[in-house]
């Protein structure tokens, strides 16, 4: 019996060895390259990718949970999820109710419109421009430019449509982001030069994590660090960058 007692004992240490941790990842998985819905209907992306190469440092699997992107935040704080990982910016303001890990992308932010129909940022006041809702482009042309009219979307996607159809005047959005619009309309210009306010994007991407859970973002910088160190990053990074 003891034997039988014994055996079954470790059995059940060694399947919890085994069964490795899950971190779930919430995204809005609209916001290709960085994440989007591809033709099988699974979630890819350059965030995905990099997740998935952390976890794997970690001997954890990785599950990924498309969400709003306004609600990524709150949806942490409630611990339904473990981390964020959707081109997040790292501000002040999102410190005050998050953590973030070492910034893994450095990111700016750029203006896009129908060739001709904006030929400046300043030519941008008394027009309507389309932003992701509770993003920090939102933020920065409520609080940064005046006299220009900010419309929230749920995705960038449908404020491109939007733009399209003549419905809004310009998209501001992340520059990479901005950039695969081009490969789909080669009518598109940019307004502008590139915004690079340290206030809203000079802080580069961060992994968002829920206060209470600072194991995790030193797990995650730990594994962050390493997959640079190691090359992973690059190749990931080229596979989607590197045009």
């Amino acid at each position: 019996m003891k034997k039988v007692l014994l055996a079954s004992l470790i059995g059940l240490v060694s399947f919890q060895s085994a069964a490795q941790e899950e971190i779930k990842f919430a995204m809005e998985a609209t916001y290709a390259p960085f994440e989007y819905v591809d033709e099988n209907n699974q979630i890819q992306g350059f965030d995905v990718d990099l997740a998935n190469a952390l976890c794997e440092e970690l001997k954890a699997t990785c599950s990924f949970h498309n969400q709003p992107f306004d609600s990524l935040i709150p949806a942490l704080k409630f611990r339904r999820y473990d981390a964020a990982i959707s081109g997040i910016d790292i501000t002040e303001q999102r410190l005050q109710q998050v953590n973030f890990t070492n910034a893994y992308y450095e990111n700016s932010a750029a203006f896009v419109a129908i060739e001709g129909k904006v030929n400046s940022q300043k030519a941008l006041v008394g027009k309507r421009v389309g932003v992701q809702n509770g993003s920090t482009h939102q933020s920065y042309l409520m609080e940064q430019m005046d006299g220009v009219t900010a419309v929230p979307y749920a995705s960038y996607q449908d404020a491109f449509i939007d733009m399209q159809n003549g419905r809004i005047d310009s998209v501001f959005g992340d520059t990479a982001v901005v950039a695969e619009w081009f490969e789909k309309n080669n009518k598109l210009a940019y307004v502008g030069e590139q915004v690079t306010n340290a206030q809203y994007f000079g802080n580069g991407f961060g992994i968002a994590v829920n206060k209470n859970n600072q194991e995790l973002v030193d797990k995650l910088n730990t594994a962050l660090k390493t997959v640079k160190a190691n090359g992973k990053y690059q190749v990931i990074f080229d596979k989607y960058f590197g045009k």
